[in-house]
C-alpha cells in the first residue's frame, strides 16, 4: 500500500447527472462538499435516478456559487440558485426505504427545465441541511452519522485495480464485447491507484492524505453500471460478471462505501494508507 494514491476525484452536485472531477474536495460530516445536494423527484415524491431513465447520464450539473448550472443536449444551459429554506415549505423525497424533507428549488423554470429535458414531471429540490435530514442506514452506522441524496453512504470509493480485474474477467465471459468497461459506470467519489485487486475489501479505516475514514461495508451494485454514461446505452456489463465473481449475500458488489471520521480536503496525488 505504499504507493496507494488518489488518483481522481467526482463529485455529483445533482444525484444521477454527471459530475465534475476536481483537484481537490473539501471532506464534510455527509460526504464531500456539494456532492448529491440536489434530486429530482417524480409527482409522488419519489427520486428520480438513471436506474429507470438512463438519458440521465447526458446531462450535467457545475457548481456554482450559491447554486448550480444544468446542461444537456438540446437544452439551453440554466443556472439555479440555491433556494432559501423558508418554514413549511419543504417537500417529501422517498430516496429508497428513506423519506427526506428537501426544499425545492424557487424558479419554476428548474423544474420545467428537467421535466422537458426527462419528458415527465419533476421536480428539483436541495437538501439544505444534511446535518439533519437523513441518517446513514443504522445497520452500518454510528449515532450521527447523516448522508446526502447518494445512495446510502457520504462517499464510494475504488480502485482502478480492482477495475482491472474486472475487466479481465468481462474480457473472458460472455459479452467481451462491452469491455473494458471506464470507471464512469460506478460513479465513484474517491479513485485509488498503487493497490492490488480487491485490496479494499480488507479495509476497515484508511487515510487520504489529511482525512480518515471508516469503511461502513462493501457497496452493491445496480443496472446504473450498465448505463454507458457517454451515449445512455444499456447493456449487460458489469453485472454479469459480478454476478458470477462478485456476489455477496443478494448483492452484486464493486468499491467500498466510506463515512468521514472528521472534515479535511482530499487531492489529487494524496497518499492513501489502510489503519486498520
Amino acid at each position: 500500500m505504499g504507493n496507494a494514491r488518489l488518483q481522481s476525484i467526482h463529485v455529483h452536485p445533482v444525484k444521477a447527472l454527471r459530475g465534475l472531477a476536481p483537484r481537490e474536495a473539501a471532506v464534510e460530516p455527509w460526504g464531500l462538499a456539494g456532492d448529491r445536494r440536489w434530486v429530482l423527484i417524480d409527482d409522488g415524491g419519489k427520486v428520480v435516478t438513471q436506474r429507470r431513465h438512463p438519458r440521465l447520464a447526458l446531462a450535467a450539473a457545475e457548481l456554482l456559487p450559491g447554486g448550480v448550472r444544468l446542461s444537456a443536449p438540446g437544452m439551453e444551459p440554466l443556472t439555479v440558485p440555491v433556494p432559501v429554506p423558508h418554514p413549511g415549505d419543504t417537500v417529501v423525497v422517498e430516496i429508497f426505504r428513506d423519506k427526506v424533507e428537501g426544499v425545492p428549488a424557487r424558479d419554476p423554470a428548474a423544474h420545467a427545465w428537467c421535466s422537458a429535458y426527462l419528458g415527465m414531471e419533476v421536480r428539483l429540490v436541495h437538501m439544505d441541511d444534511p446535518a439533519t435530514r437523513r441518517p446513514v442506514d443504522p445497520r452500518y452506522a454510528r449515532p450521527g452519522e447523516t448522508v446526502s441524496f447518494a445512495d446510502g453512504y457520504p462517499l464510494l470509493l475504488t480502485t482502478t485495480a480492482s477495475l482491472d480485474a474486472l475487466n479481465q474477467l468481462v474480457a473472458q465471459g460472455d459479452h467481451a464485447a462491452e469491455g473494458p468497461l471506464p470507471m464512469n459506470r460506478f460513479r465513484p467519489n474517491l479513485v485509488v491507484s498503487g493497490t492490488s485487486a480487491w485490496a479494499e475489501d480488507g479495509w476497515r479505516r484508511v487515510t487520504v492524505g489529511e482525512v480518515a475514514f471508516r469503511v461502513a461495508k462493501p457497496c452493491g451494485r445496480c443496472a446504473v453500471t450498465t448505463t454507458d454514461q457517454g451515449t445512455a446505452g444499456r447493456g449487460r456489463e458489469p453485472l454479469h460478471t459480478l454476478g458470477r465473481h462478485r456476489r455477496l449475500g443478494d448483492k452484486l458488489v464493486f468499491g467500498q462505501n466510506l463515512v468521514p471520521l472528521g472534515p479535511g480536503t482530499v487531492r489529487v496525488g494524496d497518499p492513501v494508507e489502510v489503519v486498520g
